[in-house]
C-alpha cells in the first residue's frame, strides 16, 4: 500500500520489483477451485433459463445445473426453485461432459445432506415433516429433503380413497423403512397419529361403557360391516349386528354419512377396538311378534322357500316359520311341491313359538280346521267373542276379504293365490 503524509495526502507505493513470485497465468490458475466428481460445492446463481441454471463456483467455467437436477419434484420451473444471486449447494456429477461443461446437481446435494438427517431421525424414532408433492400408485410422495413414500393405507387411521386433496399439505410422519442402497424411504402418518392420539384414545375407551347407547356417523362401509365415528374413535358394527333381518351386504342397511344410534357391545383395550350393534337399539321383530301372538292363533303368510322336509312361510316382517311336511295336509304328502309353491299366500296356525331359539312351527293342516285369528286380522273378519272366525253374511265376508287383499303385501312378480278360508268352529 501507499503512504499518507502529515497533511493527509496519499502517495501510492512505487513498484520497484516483481514480488508475485510466479507468472501471471499461474497466479490466475491458483485462484481456480479444484473439483472432482461427487464433490459437494457452493456457488452463486448467475443465470436462470427454462431448462438449466448456471452456477459460479469459482471454477474456470460456470457449472450447469439441468432443470431435472434442481429438485426432487418433477417438471419444475427453475425460476420457482432458485433466484439470481442465491447461494446454492450442489454435487458435481461430471467435471467435464462431452461438451466440456461442468455438470452439477442441486437435488443430489440436497439428497446427500437429507440422508444423514433422515438416518439420525430414524435412529431416534423422531418425526419428519414435509409437503405432499405428488400422488402416485398406491400412495403419496412427501418432500422430506428426498422423496419419501407414504402408502395410502398409512395416510390416516383408516384407509383413504381420494388422495388428491393431500397434495400441497404439510404432513408429519414416522419413518418405518429406510434403505439408502435402494433409495427407499417409507413413511407412516398413521403411526404418528396413533402415537399422538394414544392418550386421547385411552381416555375415550375408559369412558366407554358396555351396554350404553351412543350416537355416531357411519364413516366406512365394508363387506363385513360398517365403521361408525363415535366422536373420538371408530367402532365396528359387524354385519350380524346391523339388522334383525338377514343382510346380504351392509350397504343395503347404511351408507357413509348416515347418523346412527348404536349400543356398545364390547371394548377391547389391548387392541383398541370397539364392537357396536345397530339392531340392539331397534325393536326386535321376534320379541314384538311373540308379544302379540300366541300358540293356536291363525296368521296369514307367504311361502318363501321349499325344502325337503317342509316349507318356510313368512308371517311377519323378518319373521319366518316352518311348516313341517307332516303339517301340510290331512293326507300323506311325499313332497312340499304337492301342496304349496313359492310366493303362494295362505293361512297357517302357530303350533309352537320359541323366542329364545327364534323358531316358529306352523301348520297348514290345522289352519284348515279353523281357530282364533291373530289380533291384526280381526278387523277384517267376523269373529266371535273368543276371536274365532265365523261364517257371517257371505257378502260381508267377501267384502272383508277384498279389504284385506288391498292392504296385504303381495309379491310383485305374481298374483297371490286365493287363500284358504278357515272353517268356523
Amino acid at each position: 500500500m501507499g503512504t499518507f503524509d502529515e497533511e493527509g495526502n496519499y502517495t501510492p507505493r512505487e513498484v520497484v520489483a516483481d514480488d508475485l513470485g510466479m507468472s501471471f497465468a499461474d497466479a490466475i490458475d491458483g485462484t481456480i477451485v479444484e473439483v472432482e466428481d461427487g464433490q459437494l460445492v457452493h456457488g452463486t446463481v448467475v443465470k436462470i433459463d427454462k431448462d438449466e441454471v448456471l452456477l459460479d463456483i469459482g471454477y474456470k467455467s460456470e457449472g450447469v445445473i439441468p432443470a431435472r437436477e434442481l429438485s426432487i419434484r418433477n417438471d419444475v420451473d427453475p425460476a420457482e426453485i432458485v433466484s439470481l444471486g442465491e447461494q446454492v449447494e450442489a454435487l458435481v456429477l461430471t467435471k467435464e461432459d462431452k461438451e466440456g461443461r461442468l455438470v452439477l446437481s442441486k437435488k443430489r446435494a440436497q439428497y446427500e445432506r437429507a440422508w444423514g438427517t433422515i438416518e439420525e431421525k430414524k435412529e431416534r424414532d423422531e418425526v419428519v415433516s414435509g409437503p405432499v408433492i405428488e400422488v402416485v400408485k398406491g400412495g403419496l410422495i412427501v418432500d422430506i429433503g428426498l422423496r419419501g413414500f407414504l402408502p395410502a393405507s398409512l395416510v390416516e387411521l383408516r384407509r383413504v380413497r381420494d388422495l388428491q386433496p393431500y397434495v400441497g399439505q404439510v404432513v408429519q410422519a414416522k419413518i418405518i423403512e429406510l434403505d439408502k442402497n435402494r433409495n427407499n424411504v417409507v413413511l407412516s402418518r398413521r403411526a404418528y397419529l396413533e402415537e399422538t392420539q394414544k392418550e386421547t384414545r385411552d381416555q375415550f375407551l375408559t369412558n366407554l361403557k358396555i351396554g350404553e347407547v351412543r350416537e355416531g356417523v357411519v364413516s366406512s362401509v365394508v363387506s363385513f360391516g360398517a365403521f361408525v365415528d363415535l366422536g373420538g374413535m371408530d367402532g365396528l358394527i359387524h354385519v350380524s349386528e346391523l339388522s334383525w333381518k338377514h343382510v346380504d351386504h351392509p350397504g343395503s342397511v347404511v351408507q357413509v354419512g348416515d347418523p346412527v344410534k348404536v349400543q356398545v357391545l364390547d371394548v377391547d383395550f389391548s387392541r383398541e377396538r370397539i364392537s357396536l350393534s345397530l339392531k340392539a337399539t331397534q325393536q326386535d321383530p321376534w320379541q314384538e311378534f311373540a308379544e302379540s301372538h300366541q300358540v293356536g292363533q291363525l296368521v296369514y303368510g307367504r311361502v318363501t322357500k321349499l325344502v325337503q322336509f317342509g316349507a318356510f312361510v313368512q308371517v311377519g316382517d323378518g319373521i319366518e316359520g316352518l311348516v313341517h311336511i307332516s303339517e301340510m295336509s290331512a293326507h300323506h304328502v311325499d313332497s312340499p311341491e304337492q301342496v304349496v309353491t313359492p310366493g303362494e299366500e295362505l293361512w297357517v296356525k302357530i303350533i309352537d313359538l320359541e323366542l329364545g331359539r327364534r323358531r316358529i312351527s306352523l301348520s297348514i293342516k290345522q289352519a284348515a280346521e279353523g281357530g282364533e285369528l291373530a289380533e291384526e286380522y280381526r278387523q277384517h273378519f267376523e269373529v266371535d267373542e273368543h276371536g274365532n272366525w265365523t261364517a257371517g253374511n257371505p257378502d260381508e265376508v267377501e267384502a272383508a276379504w277384498a279389504e284385506y287383499a288391498e292392504s296385504a303385501e303381495a309379491p310383485a312378480a305374481e298374483a297371490p293365490a286365493e287363500p284358504a278360508e278357515p272353517a268356523a268352529e
